[in-house]
């Protein structure tokens, strides 16, 4: 049998501008990856979104970002290691507070957007990034990017980790996501997501841009929730995974056993 995770960022809402469709979401997801107030959200959308992921029963996140409301953390920043780390302890530390004043228990922390993509490659702030997440909670599961520096970051810090493949994304031959200012970065077709997704999971492989099939780890799906068709596609994806013999489980139950 495959079990794996489904994740989504959620809480990406600011003040009175509305990103994305959490609550509708949170029926087909198992895990959630909930804004920090640096690349999106607030404090009340924490609290709200966070209220919803313990209302639901999913397994929650935080997911630091890049001091960057208006480029959405997607846009690289130099920042050295230490800054990094810091960026990281007070993010997850926010979270953290609402997810204990709400009663629940954070599961793991996913980097966002350039950040995450930047500790992919970069291993100093790899390591400063897992040494955040080490020393504000040891038992957190550190997600990144299947075969990235982070995730060997993260096992040497000594926390579990969470290899973590995308869905909608094309890949590199070097296993990186293909920059989204590339026009061929987003798949759009739903079946032809799926498809990749599955044999990522069941043959741990996947084709890239280059047409060359690489080695892939498959322990937790990223599908954005923002997009117009977010929640149809959740669904299909949900129906082709029972179809497939691909069983979903929030990634902290799936790594305990």
């Amino acid at each position: 049998m495959y079990v794996v995770d489904l994740n989504c960022d959620m809480g990406e809402s600011f003040g009175s501008y509305t990103i994305g469709r959490d609550e509708e979401m949170m029926n087909y997801v198992t895990s959630v990856n909930i804004a920090c107030g640096y690349h999106a959200g607030d404090p009340s959308i924490m609290k709200k979104t966070v209220r919803m992921a313990i209302q639901y029963g999913v397994g929650i996140g935080a997911h630091p970002g890049l001091p960057d409301l208006a480029g959405f953390g997607r846009r690289p920043m130099e920042i050295s290691p230490e800054e990094a780390y810091d960026m990281v302890v007070y993010q997850v530390g926010a979270l953290q507070g609402f997810v204990q004043a709400e009663g629940g228990q954070l599961q793991h922390v996913k980097p966002h957007g350039a950040l995450f993509n930047m500790a992919a490659k970069n291993r100093p702030l790899a390591d400063a990034v897992a040494k955040a997440v080490y020393d504000v909670d040891a038992s957190l599961i550190l997600f990144g990017l299947a075969g990235s520096e982070l995730i060997h970051a993260g096992k040497a810090a000594g926390l579990k980790t969470a290899s973590e493949v995308f869905s909608d994304r094309t890949y590199q031959q070097d296993g990186s996501l293909t920059s989204r200012r590339e026009p061929n970065a987003l798949i759009t077709d739903h079946e032809e997501a799926v498809n990749q997704v599955i044999r990522m999971v069941k043959e741990r492989k996947v084709s890239t841009l280059q047409d060359i099939d690489i080695d892939i780890d498959a322990e937790t799906i990223c599908i954005h929730g923002d997009g117009a068709s977010a929640v149809d596609f959740a669904k299909y994806i949900r129906e082709a995974f029972e179809e497939s013999g691909i069983q979903l489980e929030a990634i902290g139950s799936v790594l305990s056993r």
